[in-house]
């Protein structure tokens, strides 16, 4: 099927069935063959999802009435031809008709003339990108500006303008498998560009590369993992023979990186069964292990009879506003009510696990968040509430006398992420 109907498909389900576009992109790139096509057809969906305001006030304004219904498609692939008009190297006239072919493999052909006349309209207007409210000029949800220009006065305009980077590549060395600066001497032996990050086993690639090219994937050498995620493992600091918990587990990353630290008892829990295959795929591809439970982490007395743990990593269901840049499709599936549900269920979490740490034990909270309430409000209630809990500082972060530690987007070439280190005394 031509590539536009399938940007198309992707963009429908995203936007009309609130599908993921994680899960809406690889269904339709099983269609292609080649990986330019594949790369194509991302570059594509993700574009769409960035500038999404802009490119439907562009559309909306060159239309005599909306699509609705089923017809809907055929609107997200206007989107899809205003974005290469735009955003693209794709000669317009390449673009259009391309567009337009895809219209009639949709099986819309009454529209095809609409695609011609929308986006021969768009060309010929030659409009400068709308910024009429904050919306359009930063391509984010109103609410979502609101409650960045409310959590960061000084440099909100820099938050947003980094969740809408396209994302670096970071990988985690695999220090059971080899050193970090003998892994990085294996990529430079085949001129892939690295650098090492601050975290111990944290590697930047100068430019994101398929897996398959990188030596010892498949046999456990590395993993892919955001240099901001990667702190969770190394800040909870797992000695051998503790029994740790990995609450909200999947999809495993931090999991695996925490039995690569130590020679530890693992329990990695998840509410979604289906996420669970990709921990266990990944334990598996690095030769790891650890007792997977399909259950609830806020209500651990169902699923489990052995001893308090040690150590436990709660990696909070969350809005994921920190992830942004790789995830784009968050502005538009996530809504403002969204934040107080979170915040309750992060809370309820919390709350229940802290139950199950043993005395002198550790709980790392993370979430993906940038936002307060799920965070610094969240951790600062919860010091409130436990009277056995001490938030101790963690050194990376800027200002000790903080909350915990937020890295903003960007910082450092790092994801958006929270951490705040409690200990039960």
């Amino acid at each position: 099927m031509n590539l536009r109907a399938l940007a198309a498909r992707v963009a429908f389900q995203v936007l009309e069935k609130g599908t993921s576009l994680s899960v809406a992109l690889p269904d339709q790139q099983q269609h292609l063959e080649s990986g330019k096509d594949k790369a194509l057809l991302a570059e594509l969906s993700y574009g769409v999802m960035r500038h999404l305001p802009q490119l439907d006030k562009l559309v909306s304004d060159c239309m005599s009435k909306p699509l609705k219904g089923k017809q809907r498609i055929v609107h997200q692939l206007l989107l899809i031809g205003c974005y290469q008009l735009y955003f693209t190297r794709i000669p317009s006239h390449a673009a259009i008709s391309e567009t337009a072919e895809a219209c009639r493999q949709l099986k819309f052909e009454g529209l095809v003339k609409v695609v011609n006349g929308v986006l021969r309209n768009i060309q010929r207007q030659e409009k400068p990108l709308p910024t009429d409210n904050d919306t359009l000029a930063f391509n984010t949800p109103a609410w979502i500006v609101k409650r960045l220009k409310a959590a960061y006065p000084e440099n909100w305009q820099e938050v947003i303008e980094q969740s809408h980077q396209r994302p670096p590549m970071w990988l985690r060395n695999n220090k059971q498998s080899q050193t970090r600066d003998e892994y990085l001497a294996a990529l430079a032996e085949i001129d892939i560009p690295a650098s090492a990050g601050k975290s111990s086993d944290a590697i930047l690639l100068e430019s994101p590369r398929d897996v398959a090219q990188l030596p010892g994937f498949e046999q456990g050498a590395a993993s892919v993992q955001d240099g901001a995620a990667q702190w969770a493992a190394t800040l909870l600091a797992p000695k051998d023979g503790e029994l740790i918990l990995d609450a909200c587990a999947a999809p495993g990353g931090k999991t695996c990186h925490l039995l690569e630290l130590a020679n530890i008892e693992l329990v990695a829990v998840d509410f979604d069964e289906k996420r669970l295959e990709r921990v266990q795929q990944n334990l598996d591809r690095l030769s790891l292990k650890a007792k997977l439970v399909h259950g609830d982490a806020a209500d651990i007395d169902s699923w489990w009879q052995g001893d308090k743990f040690d150590r436990i990593l709660l990696d909070a269901p969350c809005s994921a506003t920190g992830v942004i840049r790789r995830h784009p499709d968050i502005k538009w599936l996530r809504k403002q009510t969204d934040i107080d549900e979170l915040a309750s269920l992060q809370s309820k979490i919390l709350d229940h696990c802290w139950q199950w740490l043993k005395p002198g034990g550790t709980l790392l909270y993370a979430t993906c968040s940038i936002l307060p309430q799920e965070n610094e409000q969240q951790i600062r209630s919860f010091l409130a509430r436990a009277d056995d809990a001490t938030l101790f500082p963690i050194s990376e972060q800027p200002n000790p006398d903080d909350i915990g530690w937020q890295i903003t987007p960007g910082t450092e070439n790092m994801d958006g992420f929270y951490y705040a280190r409690l200990v039960k005394g």
